[in-house]
């Protein structure tokens, strides 16, 4: 396995391309990362697992380090089912971490496509180095990959910034859910966007805008999404009991609730374990959430339950305003009203932005921990 070192350089990321153009042509497995603590979680002194082209390291959810073992023959079936869905290959602007999948696939997707990405370094998200970077793009169609929090910032920003956004054929919108508020404001700004459903076992999203790429299915057995297709990684790295659990007949097993209409569209609920039980009564965190999202006045909001005496588990939402906060209350109230009173938020507070961890998810336990006696918020 070839363990490679993302400085943020591009030089780092040039090392990298040319590492998983020689993977994908039978080359070495490459193990892209930051952290060292995972790099020697994945052991990369030991051979990877047969037809191995790259191993995306994860710290996970629960703190337990995880490797997707994603062949060539997924990370191709992934970008080309792109580059179908969004009108065919052109360039694109790696705007995300490439340790990450969606930043790989980027550099998947441009090999396939014969162009050079272009890459936006440095610490931080900024709509100018943004514009910067995009207008060193030279062919079309032009593409690029961001998580939501960076497409608000973009939206926010009204200067070079969203001009730069607006030029782009596609912006692939994934990591985290799109808010049907942030949907509606990008495209009345007229900025183009998709937003994607996947994680790192299906080489990035394979569900667009609520329909499965070509080539990927996708059943809900219970309320529980499963995905099957040539996108599959093919287990993770080191654990052939969590691939057991995992990968079955084919089909992965995600940890996401979803419905599937009529017309085949998908639509994700939320996380399984996103179910909250106080005082008995069983209610979604992401419904919750979802609705104070759509509320005159929010931008955005997270809602977790937290261990409580009389309860068991009590409902508490920190949201972030869209300018001035309204009162509380008022946003209480309203939540009783459509979703009943145990759905109720018992703790509402405001902050300027959400906690992220990883590629652009809400780091839920510190959003939890702002709420627990001590915490200063």
């Amino acid at each position: 396995m070839r363990p490679l070192e993302l400085d943020g350089s591009p030089e780092a990321l040039d090392a990298l391309k040319a590492a998983v153009a020689d993977a994908l042509g039978g080359g070495p497995a490459v193990l892209p990362f930051t952290d060292p603590a995972l790099r020697d979680a994945m052991a990369p002194g030991e051979p990877a697992e047969p037809d191995t082209a790259v191993v995306i390291a994860t710290s996970g959810s629960t703190g337990a380090p995880k490797g997707v073992l994603l062949s060539a023959r997924a990370l191709v079936a992934s970008a080309e089912a792109t580059h179908v869905r969004l009108g065919g290959p052109g360039q694109w602007l790696l705007a995300t971490p490439a340790h990450y999948i969606g930043g790989l696939q980027v550099l998947v997707r441009s090999l396939l496509a014969g162009t050079e990405p272009v890459y936006l370094t440095g610490h931080g998200f900024r709509p100018d180095d943004f514009a910067a970077a995009a207008a060193a793009l030279k062919g079309g169609p032009r593409y690029t990959a961001l998580v939501p929090t960076q497409l608000v910032r973009l939206l926010d920003d009204g200067g070079a910034g969203l001009a730069a956004a607006k030029t782009f054929d596609g912006i692939v919108v994934g990591a985290a859910a799109t808010s049907a508020a942030l949907r509606e404001r990008a495209a009345e700004a007229g900025v183009r966007i998709v937003p994607a459903y996947g994680m790192s076992e299906t080489a990035s999203g394979c569900v667009y805008d609520g329909f499965p790429l070509d080539g990927v299915r996708v059943d809900v057995s219970g309320d529980r999404v499963r995905i099957a297709g040539d996108v599959l990684a093919h287990g993770y790295r080191l654990r052939p009991d969590l691939t057991a659990e995992a990968f079955s007949g084919g089909w992965f097993t995600t940890s996401d609730r979803g419905v599937r209409h009529d017309d085949g569209r998908i639509e994700v609920l939320g996380r399984a374990d996103d179910m909250i039980n106080t005082g008995g009564v069983k209610v979604s965190a992401n419904a919750i959430e979802r609705f104070l999202a759509g509320r005159p006045g929010v931008r955005d909001a997270c809602v977790v339950g937290l261990p409580d005496a009389e309860w068991g588990e009590a409902v508490v939402a920190l949201v972030v305003p869209d300018g001035e906060p309204r009162e509380p209350g008022e946003l209480r109230a309203a939540v009783r009203a459509e979703l009943g009173a145990a759905s109720t938020p018992k703790r509402l507070e405001y902050a300027a932005e959400l906690p992220l961890r990883g590629p652009g998810k809400i780091d839920r336990a510190a959003v939890k921990a702002r709420f627990l006696p001590g915490s200063r918020g």
